[in-house]
């Protein structure tokens, strides 16, 4: 299964993330949408579950949940916008992926066991920081992750 994983929109749809994120058979939105519209874009591609970030504070994105469980490919996933709040163990819990947002950086991860995934921003650039969204492939047997760079 491909996942397509996006973060910190701030209310700026690329067309070059709708490139990246067209095979997706789900995608993963963590958080700082900024604008309702976006997640109907992306929901013309896959069905999407998103949950709020920091700047999504009035408006539909203000509905959204703060953290999100979802099982995509056999596997569970916890979604949750800044990492700093996450206060479960994930192994413990029986999740195979942490998906997290909010600090713009790219990352991909594994701490005992578990896939620590933050897409970046496909947002409007912060710093000299890359604009990015991650593609996550589960398979019977494995959970890979890569990021894809949109704009350098």
């Amino acid at each position: 299964m491909l996942i397509g994983i996006i973060s910190d929109t701030h209310g700026l749809l690329r067309p070059e993330a709708l490139v990246a994120l067209a095979e997706a058979e789900h995608i993963l939105h963590a958080g700082d949408v900024g604008e309702f519209a976006i997640l109907d874009a992306l929901a013309a591609i896959a069905p999407v579950t998103a949950i709020r970030g920091n700047v999504d504070t009035h408006g539909p994105c203000a509905a959204l949940p703060p953290i999100e469980v979802i099982e995509l490919g056999g596997r569970h996933l916890f979604m949750l916008h800044s990492l700093h709040d996450l206060d479960l163990n994930p192994k413990v819990a029986g999740f195979s992926v942490v998906v997290s947002g909010h600090s713009h950086r790219p990352s991909v991860q594994r701490h005992d066991g578990v896939l620590f995934l933050n897409p970046g921003s496909a947002g409007p650039r912060r710093f000299r920081l890359p604009i990015t969204v991650a593609l996550l492939t589960i398979s019977a047997s494995s959970v890979d992750a890569r990021i894809v760079e949109l704009i350098s």
